[in-house]
């Protein structure tokens, strides 16, 4: 029991060396765990030799015993033989091989009870170590899950000060200047250019082409009545609308427009 107090000891020595040192807490574990595989060894050996002596008492035991019952053996030779003297100094020797073996075996059984308990705790003390590198899995992992954490919560407070998000708005503010200067100068090449009012013209056919789809809409919904129908130019007029083929379409239309202004004056000229 004293060599595993010993170890015990030592270990505990150890990790306390190692967490005074604050090191990492993966390589602290790392290092403790070879140190405990290192110590294991030191005590199996230490334990197989504890195993040895035992079977070394074992046998002097047996040995002793043996030379007892040879001793015996030869004290009843002699009392055949009728020699009560050498009898006797064989059952002397008898009697000092038998308080030898004694002693031996008292020793003996002294040392197996040793052995069997560090026996005992040796088991356990690998299985404490085994646990320990089944923690150390476990721990590691922790450590790592705490330093992404850490990280996590540090990034996630250097975002929730306000310098970065004012700077963002800065950023945004100067692009919606940038912006504006830019239309600002868009504008004014416009008015320089004259394409001001090519961009009212378009503004206002477009507005335009937008009333007229809404007018259809209802037409088509019913809301409003139909489109009345335009009245058609006379026989004589639509030769004279042939030439208008070379024509687009917006000079066709004002051709046609002024043709049926013609035929409205047409009646109220005779009338008068």
């Amino acid at each position: 029991m004293g060599i595993l107090a010993r170890l015990a000891q030592l270990i505990k020595s150890n990790l306390n060396d190692l967490i005074s040192r604050s090191e990492d807490p993966e390589k602290m574990l790392e290092q403790i765990v070879l140190d405990m595989n290192q110590q294991l060894m030191e005590a199996k050996t230490q334990v197989a030799s504890s195993i040895a002596e035992e079977k070394k008492l074992q046998r002097q035991t047996e040995l002793e015993a043996s030379q007892a019952s040879e001793w015996e053996r030869k004290a009843t030779l002699a009392v055949r033989a009728g020699n009560d003297e050498l009898a006797k100094e064989a059952l002397l020797r008898k009697k000092e091989h038998d308080s030898l073996a004694q002693q031996l075996q008292q020793q003996w059984f002294k040392q197996k009870q040793g052995v069997d308990q560090l026996k005992l705790a040796l088991k356990a003390l690998n299985s404490k170590i085994e646990e320990a590198k089944r923690k150390k899995v476990l721990l590691i992992a922790r450590k790592k899950r705490a330093e992404a954490q850490k990280a996590i919560q540090e990034t996630m407070s250097g975002l929730s000060g306000t310098s970065a998000f004012e700077s963002f708005d800065r950023m945004a503010s100067k692009i919606e200047h940038m912006e504006a200067e830019a239309e600002a100068s868009a504008e004014l090449s416009e008015q320089m250019t004259g394409d001001v009012l090519a961009n009212k013209f378009n503004e206002l056919e477009a507005t335009t082409g937008a009333d007229q789809d809404l007018l259809d809409l209802k037409r088509k919904m019913g809301v409003l009545p139909p489109e009345p129908e335009q009245p058609k130019a006379p026989a004589v007029r639509v030769e004279s609308t042939a030439a208008s083929a070379e024509l687009d379409e917006a000079e066709q239309a004002e051709l046609a427009q002024a043709l049926a202004e013609l035929d409205t004056q047409e009646p109220m000229r005779a009338k008068t």
